[in-house]
């Protein structure tokens, strides 16, 4: 998605919290060398849930996979490409998908089409991740950053460093808007944001 990741894994020798420890060490230091940034990547700690039943299972997997067209970022389940449901459908190449399949049939071509009519019903589906994050605009960044007081953007570089690093820690606590967001409202470097 535009500002989170769904994973659905299955936990073996390590952990979960390993697992996205591991993931998230390396993207972090491959994408700050790539865009000439330092410090955090990701604001919060990320969330998980035990998947304890087959049913389970199959909703979060339907929950990821529909998450694009109910974030309205596409229409249709199989064009979003940073999904996996492309490989349940056609050519798997780093997912598991006979796991999910022998839900549906033994028979490949049956649990697929199987799997296609799951995945595309109607539902009602919840999960952990259940509500979508807004993302702002940088006209409602600047709006917050008016009710803390401070009339124009750019006057929190001249602010001392306290009081600066507690208005951008504010700003960072909103959801929907992104530190890259503050650093462009503000003209403060991206270092400084991530570093408040």
């Amino acid at each position: 998605m535009d500002n989170h990741v769904h994973l659905l894994i299955k936990e073996t020798k390590e952990s979960v919290s390993g697992i996205i420890k591991r993931i998230c060490s390396s993207y972090v230091y491959w994408y700050n060398a790539k865009y000439e940034r330092c410090g955090h990547l990701f604001q919060e700690r990320f969330k998980s849930e035990a998947v304890e039943t087959d049913g389970y299972f199959l909703t979060v997997l339907r929950y990821i996979h529909q998450n694009p067209i109910k974030a309205g970022i596409e229409k249709n389940i199989g064009e979003y490409r940073w999904s996996s449901y492309g490989e349940y459908i056609t050519n798997s190449r780093i997912v598991d998908i006979d796991y999910a399949l022998n839900y549906f049939s033994t028979d490949r071509s049956k649990a697929i089409s199987l799997f296609v009519e799951f995945m595309n019903a109607d539902n009602k589906d919840e999960c952990l991740e259940d509500v979508v994050r807004v993302k702002l605009t940088d006209e409602e960044v600047k709006e917050h950053i008016k009710q803390l007081g401070i009339s124009n953007p750019t006057a929190i570089q001249q602010l001392d460093k306290a009081k600066r690093n507690d208005t951008l820690r504010k700003l960072k606590k909103v959801d929907g808007i992104t530190g890259v967001q503050i650093a462009r409202v503000t003209g403060l470097s991206r270092c400084i944001v991530s570093r408040a």
